[in-house]
């Protein structure tokens, strides 16, 4: 059975870092894109990050600069560092992994950023 728990959301004022993990188990997905994605209350769920297994990365244009997203293939594992968090950083976020069949997806974790 697939599953992808995040981990690493909390409180934290604007301005501040927070690193988020996510820990995939039940499958390899070491070939496969990951991604990390957000949903502020009242909003649609938005991509954030990114990663192909060649660790290329992508952002969205609001993070750019402050996040950066990883992998480490060996723990199965994503991360994303986020510094100089804003109060619009603040939300759910989610871990996703597309693959040819089926699209995972974590629990979430939340964030909130105080200003």
């Amino acid at each position: 059975q697939v599953q992808l728990v995040e981990s690493g959301g909390g409180l934290v004022q604007a301005g501040g870092s927070l690193r988020l993990s996510c820990a995939a188990s039940g499958r390899d997905f070491s070939i496969n894109v990951m991604g990390w994605y957000r949903q502020a209350p009242g909003k649609q769920r938005e991509w954030v990050a990114s990663i192909n297994s060649l660790s290329r990365s992508r952002y969205a244009d609001s993070v750019k600069g402050r996040f950066t997203i990883s992998r480490d293939n060996a723990k199965n594992t994503l991360y994303l560092q986020m510094n100089s968090l804003k109060p619009e950083d603040t939300g759910a976020y989610y871990c996703n992994v597309a693959t040819a069949s089926d699209d995972y997806w974590g629990q979430g974790t939340q964030v909130t950023v105080s200003s």
